[in-house]
């Protein structure tokens, strides 16, 4: 039964992403929704990536995690290398938890 829903599920997706490419030229979108279509992605990963930094089971992730989160920021906006970035996100939560800020 698993196996099933898997599997309707991956069909379902694909043919939901290839409707698009196949039917892009039918369909003229006004001029306004094109404007808004990057601007819709960007909040749509800004809410994500602030679900993901704040909360933690339905609760407020405590302190530690949104400090990160924002070294993170600060670096990648200074265009600091990746890895640096990822390493400095992590040890600054890390060191904070280990301080015992939650």
């Amino acid at each position: 039964m698993l196996i099933a829903v898997i599997l309707a599920l991956a069909v379902g997706t694909y043919a939901f992403r290839a409707s698009g490419v196949l039917l892009r030229d039918r369909r003229e979108l006004p001029e306004w929704s094109r404007r808004l279509l990057p601007v819709g992605a960007a909040a749509l990963l800004a809410a994500l990536v602030a679900t993901a930094a704040l909360t933690e089971a339905g609760g407020f992730a405590g302190a530690a995690r949104p400090a990160g989160v924002l070294v993170g920021v600060l670096l990648a906006w200074r265009r600091a290398p990746f890895v640096l970035v990822v390493v400095a996100a992590a040890g600054t939560t890390a060191l904070l938890r280990l301080l015992g800020v939650a």
